[in-house]
């Protein structure tokens, strides 16, 4: 078997932007340029990733307001899914809607059961412009869902309602972390 490059290797790890970050909930721009520099982003978005010990990066995470993300992901069988998409757009969704466990990069330290179909399948581009289809069931179809909303300017707290909805940002308002962001701006 031919080595393989470890994505991310090469890349240095960014500060990760938190709720209240006003690049978290405005919409990504479309990447025009598939060239070096898209590929030093994502190397460093997957650097960032497994610093933080996430299974899913967008670039809006890092303050990059470009519509790329990259995953490393069990699904539910535990096979892992690893790579990016730039320009997704979701092509379908599929299977129940399962309310299930669901945190943040952008969130650390908080949780909430969050309704998600149970299969996606998402079409882009890799770092070289060559159209890829990912199709994802179970958890990775949960990050897929989770990453695209991301590049529309969502948390996964926006899909939550009344009492879990309430909890979660009860939490995130007390988080260490939180009190931190508040002081920076």
């Amino acid at each position: 078997m031919p080595p393989r490059t470890i994505p991310g290797r090469t890349g240095q790890p960014r500060p990760l932007r938190l709720l209240g970050d006003p690049v978290l909930s405005a919409p990504c721009r479309e990447v025009t340029s598939f060239d070096g520099e898209l590929s030093r982003l994502i190397e460093d978005m997957f650097a960032t990733m497994y610093a933080a010990r996430g299974v899913g990066l967008a670039a809006n995470q890092i303050g990059v307001p470009l519509r790329v993300f990259v995953y490393d992901c069990p699904d539910d069988e535990d096979r892992r899914h690893l790579g990016h998409l730039v320009n997704p757009q979701p092509a379908g969704t599929d299977g129940p809607v399962v309310r299930g466990p669901e945190g943040c990069l952008s969130l650390p330290g908080i949780e909430a059961g969050t309704p998600r179909h149970d299969e996606a399948v998402v079409e882009g581009f890799d770092r070289t412009g060559a159209p890829l289809r990912v199709e994802g069931t179970g958890f990775f179809a949960r990050c897929l869902q989770h990453e695209c909303d991301h590049l529309e300017g969502g948390l996964y707290v926006d899909r939550l309602t009344g009492l879990r909805r309430r909890r979660a940002l009860r939490a995130a308002a007390r988080a260490p972390w939180a009190k931190e962001t508040a002081g920076a701006r």
